[in-house]
């Protein structure tokens, strides 16, 4: 069977990830683990690390991807799934109608770059944690924010170069239905029906992108 760079299924996407790039076949380490739904049906194994920010569960330990109590070169594959809601101001707030839950349950960023940032601090930390021709697998999505849109996987993929990272594979994971809302009257840009799952290798960048430009 070949396996496509696009589906509508994570688990199916993360499946064929570890197939083609995982040779031990798990995953050492989610960072931002929440209430674990990449492993609920049994078909990715549990990582044996389980960290996130605020922990909804007991077998998961309160700590910031940024800053893990992990030793150097000791992994071989990271599953990341950070937050990327941006935002600020009262309308971020929890309203009565139980509107903004994700920014309540995973948090928000006050702009791009404070989000980038994070996403630049918490790929240094990965590439600290991972062994030489470790696996990252870093979850993304563009979003807009005050009308502009951000493309947010194309700062990852830069900065992970910087870092020390190859941009081995790219996966489109695709959305049949997304939640449309009534506020909006004068559309500028395509609403987001998909999500990205990169695959960084901690090696040296195999294509000079530098060059291409």
């Amino acid at each position: 069977m070949v396996i496509k760079s696009t589906g509508y299924d994570q688990e199916e996407i993360l499946e064929n990830i570890i197939k083609l790039h995982v040779p031990q076949g798990y995953i050492d380490l989610d960072p931002t683990y929440s209430k674990g739904n990449f492993y609920k049906s049994g078909r990715i194994q549990e990582p044996g690390f389980k960290f996130d920010l605020k922990p909804v569960r007991d077998d998961v330990v309160q700590s910031c991807a940024t800053d893990l109590p992990l030793k150097s070169n000791s992994l071989n594959c990271i599953n990341f799934d950070p937050p990327f809601v941006m935002g600020s101001g009262p309308s971020t707030k929890a309203p009565k109608d139980g509107s903004n839950l994700i920014s309540q349950r995973f948090g928000m960023f006050k702009n791009e770059r404070e989000l980038s940032l994070f996403y630049k601090e918490a790929l240094k930390e990965f590439c600290r944690i991972l062994k030489d021709d470790g696996v990252l697998i870093f979850k993304c999505q563009d979003c807009v924010v005050s009308g502009k849109n951000v493309m947010s996987h194309m700062v990852i993929m830069q900065q992970a170069i910087n870092i020390g990272f190859y941009p081995k594979d790219l996966f489109v994971l695709c959305a049949k239905s997304r939640l449309i809302s009534g506020k909006v009257k004068n559309q500028q840009h395509a609403r987001k029906f998909h999500s990205y799952f990169f695959v960084f290798e901690k090696k040296k960048c195999k294509v000079k992108y530098e060059e291409l430009i």
